[in-house]
């Protein structure tokens, strides 16, 4: 591990679009590391959350991403408890639908909750990070970043644009010294809703949360000498 991202003994990291699934598993990776965690997510069911005990504290809090005035008192209460080190963006939402039928406030608040939260919080993150010359910024992908599907335009158009927002920071920030990458989700995670393709495709056609975040753990804690911009991560029997 380089000074550059070296954990200061109060570092924090912010996690933002907590929910069940691959947000509580990012929560407890950091954790498990020593941070202080705040847990964003718009509803109260964060809050209900079962966090893993590790040697730094969680602390939920409740942060709709589209509104820059929430998203800035969210690292402002993350900076209060010590430097932030990390920020992730892992906020999304998606209704599938034809092109035909989409109405234009759909579209519009998936782009907001998938694109402009995460300028938001990359905009935030990265000024407190500058003042500092060091820092973590990670956005959660998907498939959808790569190439748009029948029906699921409401889901490629807002990552299509949050690949965009990481690139550019990226070739921005990184000279600065804060490191930005994106991984993408190429395929379905563990969860509930898809416990059906554990029965009818085997136990490795699903991704597990606890293995995607230590992936992002590992690209906050890499050496600058060797940064990584964008990782695509999948089951090893997922086609591609």
């Amino acid at each position: 591990m380089s000074e550059s991202n070296a954990r200061p003994a109060d570092a924090t990291a912010v996690v933002v679009g907590v929910g069940p699934g691959l947000g509580l598993a990012l929560v407890n990776a950091f954790a498990s590391q020593g941070y202080t965690v705040l847990a964003a997510a718009r509803g109260e069911g964060v809050a209900r959350l079962k966090f893993a005990p590790g040697a730094g504290r969680v602390m939920p809090q409740q942060c709709d991403a589209t509104e820059p005035e929430q998203v800035e008192g969210l690292f402002d209460a993350a900076e209060a408890h010590g430097p932030v080190a990390a920020a992730v963006f892992n906020a999304g939402t998606f209704e599938p639908g034809s092109v035909v039928d989409i109405s234009p406030a759909d579209f519009e608040r998936c782009w907001r909750v998938g694109c402009l939260a995460g300028f938001l919080v990359g905009q935030t993150a990265a000024r407190a990070m500058l003042e500092r010359g060091s820092g973590t910024i990670l956005f959660t992908g998907a498939t959808a970043s790569l190439r748009g599907g029948a029906g699921f335009v409401n889901l490629a158009a807002p990552k299509f644009g949050l690949r965009a927002v990481a690139q550019s920071m990226a070739r921005e920030l990184g000279p600065r010294g804060v490191h930005v990458a994106h991984v993408i989700v190429d395929g379905q995670i563990r969860s509930e809703r898809y416990a059906h393709l554990s029965a009818s495709r085997g136990p490795d056609a699903l991704l597990e949360p606890a293995a995607i975040a230590q992936e992002y753990l590992r690209l906050h804690l890499q050496p600058r000498s060797a940064w990584t911009h964008e990782v695509d991560l999948r089951p090893w029997v997922e086609k591609f």
